[in-house]
Formats: C-alpha cells, sequence, structure tokens
C-alpha cells in the first residue's frame, strides 16, 4: 500500500507462535494512534510509537481469544484504554471491560473515522473496524485466502460469518486493504477472485463432494483449503445437518 498521500500511517508486528497480528493505526495530522488486538509482540509497536512521536491512547480488540487480547494488561499499564466488544465481555477479564466497543459505534483515531461492524461467526461478538475507502481489520473472519473458524470458544454460526463476508465485506471497494487478524494482509478484491471459500459461495466453484468424518460423523466435505498457518480449512456438512460448518483440518478425519 503507497501511503504518500494516505491519511494514516500503519505497522504491524506478529507473534510466532500463533502467527496473531497487532496493528498500529495512526492519523498523520494528529500522530494520535491506537492499537487493534494486542497478541502480537509489543516493541516493534513501541518503537514506531517512539520513532513516529505518536500519541498511543487506545487498544480495540476485535474478539476475546487469547492471541488477540494477550497484551492487554501491559497495554493498560502505559495508560491505553483497552476497548473489547460489549457482547464479548462475558468472555474477558473484569479489567479490560471498562470501556466497551459497541456495534454501529463511530470510532475516532484522530481525525479518522472508523466504523465498529458486529461480524458474528468466529465469535458471537467478533467485530471488524473499518476506514472507509482505504482499510478493514478483519479479526479472525477473513484472511488472506481463508476464513475464521466456527467451532471456537464463544462461537456463532457458519451462516453468520458467510453473511459478514458476501453481504458487507465482499460490497467493499475492490482496492481496499485487508488487515487480517492472522498473516499476510489482502484486498477486498483479490479475496473476491481467488479465496477458495467466497469462490464457493459466489457459485464460482463446485463442491469438493469427498467424504469425510468429524468425530465419528459422516460429512461431505464442501471446500479444503490451505489456512494461514499451513494446515487446512475445512467447510463441510454433516450427514443429516443442513448447516454448513467450518473446521480446521485437524478435526477432520480422512482428508486426502
Amino acid at each position: 500500500m503507497a501511503e504518500a498521500n494516505l491519511p494514516f500511517r500503519w505497522a504491524s508486528s506478529r507473534d510466532d507462535y500463533w502467527l496473531v497480528n497487532s496493528f498500529l493505526l495512526a492519523d498523520v495530522e494528529s500522530r494520535q494512534a491506537v492499537v487493534i488486538d494486542s497478541g502480537g509482540p509489543m516493541e516493534p509497536i513501541l518503537d514506531k510509537v517512539q520513532a513516529w512521536e505518536l500519541e498511543l491512547r487506545e487498544v480495540w480488540c476485535t474478539h476475546h481469544h487469547p492471541d488477540h487480547v494477550a497484551h492487554n494488561a501491559e497495554y493498560r499499564a502505559l495508560g491505553c484504554r483497552v476497548r473489547v466488544p460489549a457482547l464479548e465481555a462475558q468472555w474477558c477479564v473484569e479489567e479490560d471491560c471498562q470501556y466497551l466497543l459497541h456495534a454501529g459505534e463511530a470510532l475516532s483515531c484522530g481525525a479518522l473515522l472508523l466504523e465498529a461492524w458486529s461480524i458474528p461467526g468466529h465469535t458471537q461478538g467478533q467485530m471488524a473496524f473499518v476506514l472507509p475507502q482505504h482499510a478493514i481489520f478483519t479479526g479472525d473472519t477473513l484472511f488472506r485466502g481463508s476464513v475464521g473458524g466456527t467451532m471456537g470458544h464463544g462461537h456463532g454460526t457458519t451462516a453468520e460469518l458467510k453473511h459478514a463476508i458476501m453481504e458487507r465485506m465482499m460490497k467493499l471497494p475492490e482496492g481496499m486493504t485487508v488487515f487480517p487478524g492472522h498473516q499476510e494482509n489482502t484486498t477486498i478484491g483479490d479475496e473476491w477472485e481467488r479465496n477458495p471459500f467466497v469462490r464457493y459461495w459466489r457459485g464460482i466453484d463446485s463442491a469438493h463432494g469427498g467424504r469425510c468424518q468429524v468425530r465419528g460423523h459422516d460429512a461431505t466435505l464442501l471446500v479444503q483449503a490451505k489456512d494461514y498457518d499451513g494446515g487446512w480449512k475445512c467447510l463441510l456438512r454433516l450427514d443429516g445437518e443442513d448447516e454448513e460448518r467450518l473446521l480446521p483440518g485437524s478435526r477432520v478425519e480422512g482428508l486426502s
């Protein structure tokens, strides 16, 4: 992303074990900044805060999973307000629940105005943060070439995640940058064209059709694609159910 004419600067750090991203978003004019998800190493973020002479005010968390809130306490100790989605508060430590994020809320980082989107699926209270015309921070809903699972702690449904991606994210301008919760950045246009799950939901690619099992239950494999961690992510339907499920390949038996 060329930054010369953008109203913001950004930096990121990534944890070597979880492969989770922390993002620093800064308003060029006011030099105010926020961190989005705290699981990545703090040092690269704080180095940029110092180098760019920023005022780091808040941490915004997309959801409650431990890899995304790992350093909340340390950021609080630096004087940052930590904000978690209101629907995720039931799973967060009390100290993280003093300043909640609400669906549809207008968020500010200096002169930057962002929108807090409710995008349930991966978790019930999952949020995305949208900087119109420029960027979306998607948490664990949309990745480069993959999507989030819907069987983790506090999960929603695959139908909800599909709606968030297909009816909301894929309606954004194709050039908008996607800052995902794990691994590399991408764009809306790239995921529209190349993401195997998006292509299946668009009706471009047919179902895999292979047979597999989940905890002894027979299932039909619909999509099998490489996930952000190098393993597989699988969209499938258990026999006798209409609901689709999104699972890591490690939980699916009989994959080829």
